[in-house]
């Protein structure tokens, strides 16, 4: 006869408890019967169930709040469509390397193979997608397969992991002293790794001796919240810096060595580059826009990436804040570490930042309508403030702003990161408004990309979460429509690419929020201070000029 006094628990409770220890103080989810025990569990442990209207919105969330805070993010999804649902945001994170754990249902072991409802093949499905995917197969492994995930996700560079878990396995209850829970702190061992030391001592006397350095700061410099170390380095050293991705905003607008207009320049003259937690992907044109004479060398968290698609001369694995700083201590003292030679340098790439703004100057001012996406831009950095994190989502209109909005702090941008997914930006606004409350959240959409996940704008409503909201609105898929234009002349051009004139400002009404139209550029300001001082979600549909194309998209890899 089993001891009706023993302390029993829930697999839903356990998952609770083990994201507990980890951290994890809400979840982003969309209900379903197979999941309903892990939100028993989480009302128990103080988690917050954070209930949006399509599971790739979960997913994305749970990304973005792991990018803003630095703690993995937690998505849960029933089983069947709501897993699959949640498949975009899991691959964006991915390739983003980003933090995060999907948790998707499943239907019971009893009724295995027996066409239960909603039963799919998930692991299989998310095995090429994350750092680890795996069924729970035991009500008494449920905390330890769940902490057990989110290890495998700081393996190497992060990235996501997925569990499945059987309806029976989640609802059963076990013997509490069966069950191991692991101690908050007690399962993972530190990953931080200074790189090897005679590389480290290598690329300080190749950075003290260079005449014209560079260095590009990707997105690991913020994952691995490097701000300190990269900026301690461009300073010590006097090396001018560029930022990409989520590396964005580690130094300063105006900050002597921020560089963002002259890298094409830059890399071209220099005698040594190191790249910084980015890979030599699609947005490095794969390698090939570095200097065949340059020195080249690559510091990252994943030994995969280091001289993948490009040889290099010197190549460290390692935390990358951790390599920075070993670097500058090895370097200073040694020459000045050839700090004073570099002024020459310095100006050269100013002088080409100058030429850069001063040709873009008539656009970034025009008063013409339908209004340039370039004066959109620009206004949107004018709006900034240090407390500002900036999101984009989107395609052309998004790359337009790549090359003029400048976050003033650090970990204030975020994009899709290169697997270039429409449809982050509300998801982001609601991670990054729940995470960061004290902050302001300004997005910038296409009007395409809104469209994808824009209902959960009513979400943002529905928690009281203020954010300005911008859609440069062309009624077309640009980048897209760019391509067809090159590749099969102005009479195809417009080939499943067209979109309605659709009043986002309405919608966004509609829903509860603050929603205007621009079509003045002159009232782009005051649309966006009075969309701060609403309070409320919003919207501001500006309608953009749709003959006008970003450089980045005509420069495009995939349209040579």
């Amino acid at each position: 006869m089993p001891d009706d006094t023993q302390d029993v628990i829930s697999g839903g409770h356990l998952v609770a408890k083990a994201l507990k220890a980890e951290g994890v103080d809400r979840i982003y989810t969309l209900c379903g019967g197979h999941i309903i025990d892990i939100y028993d569990g989480c009302v128990d442990e103080g988690i917050e169930v954070v209930d949006v209207r399509h599971e790739q919105v979960a997913a994305h969330a749970a990304d973005g709040y792991a990018r803003i805070t630095g703690r993995p993010g937690c998505a849960v999804v029933t089983a069947g469509p709501g897993t699959t649902d949640a498949v975009t945001g899991v691959a964006n994170a991915f390739r983003a390397e980003s933090p995060m754990l999907l948790i998707g249902g499943q239907g019971a072991h009893t009724q295995h193979k027996m066409g239960s409802l909603q039963d799919l093949p998930h692991v299989d499905m998310m095995t090429p997608i994350t750092k680890f995917a795996a069924t729970v197969p035991d009500t008494a492994r449920a905390a330890d397969m769940v902490s057990m995930a989110f290890r495998e996700c700081y393996h190497g560079a992060p990235g996501p992991s997925f569990l499945e878990i059987p309806r029976d396995v989640l609802d059963a209850k076990v013997p509490a002293e069966k069950a191991r829970v692991p101690k908050a702190g007690a399962y993972r061992a530190s990953t931080r790794s200074a790189g090897d030391p005679e590389a480290v001592e290598k690329l300080a006397d190749l950075l003290v001796h260079a005449e014209k350095p560079a260095i590009l700061l990707g997105s690991q410099v913020w994952t691995t919240r490097a701000t300190e170390a990269a900026v301690d380095l461009v300073r010590t050293l006097n090396v001018p810096a560029y930022m990409n991705g989520a590396g964005r905003g580690t130094l300063p607008p105006g900050d002597p060595h921020h560089f963002q207009l002259s890298r094409r320049y830059a890399f071209s003259n220099a005698d040594v580059i190191v790249i910084v937690g980015t890979p030599f992907d699609f947005r490095m044109g794969y390698g090939k826009r570095l200097s065949p004479d340059a020195t080249v060398v690559q510091i990252d968290l994943d030994y995969r990436t280091v001289g993948k698609n490009r040889d290099i001369d010197l190549g460290i694995v390692g935390d990358v804040g951790l390599v920075l700083k070993s670097v500058t201590e090895a370097a200073s003292g040694r020459i000045n570490g050839g700090a004073a030679k570099r002024k020459e340098w310095l100006d050269e790439l100013r002088a080409a930042e100058r030429t850069a703004l001063d040709k873009r100057l008539p656009q970034l001012r025009s008063d013409a309508s339908p209004i340039h996406p370039y004066r959109l831009v620009s206004e949107i950095n004018d709006f900034l403030t240090e407390d500002s994190i900036y999101i984009g989502d989107g395609g052309d209109i998004v790359t337009f702003s790549g090359q003029v909005v400048q976050p003033k702090s650090p970990g204030h941008w975020m994009d899709p990161g290169p697997l270039g997914t429409l449809g982050v930006g509300v998801p982001f606004v609601l991670a990054a408004k729940q995470a960061r409350p004290d902050k302001e959240v300004v997005a910038l959409f296409g009007d395409g990309a809104f469209s994808l996940t824009g209902w959960d704008f009513e979400t943002l409503v529905r928690y009281d979460l203020p954010f300005v909201g911008i859609v440069g609105n062309n009624s077309s898929m640009n980048q897209i429509r760019y391509g067809q234009a090159v590749k099969y002349g102005k009479e195809r051009e417009r080939v499943g690419n067209t979109l309605g004139d659709v009043p986002y400002d309405r919608f966004a009404r509609m829903l509860g929020g603050h929603g205007e139209e621009v079509r003045d550029p002159a009232d782009i300001g005051p649309a966006l201070r009075r969309a701060r001082e609403s309070g409320k979600p919003s919207l501001i549909n500006v309608w953009v000029d749709p003959d006008a194309y970003a450089p980045g998209t005509m420069n495009q890899t995939m349209y040579k």
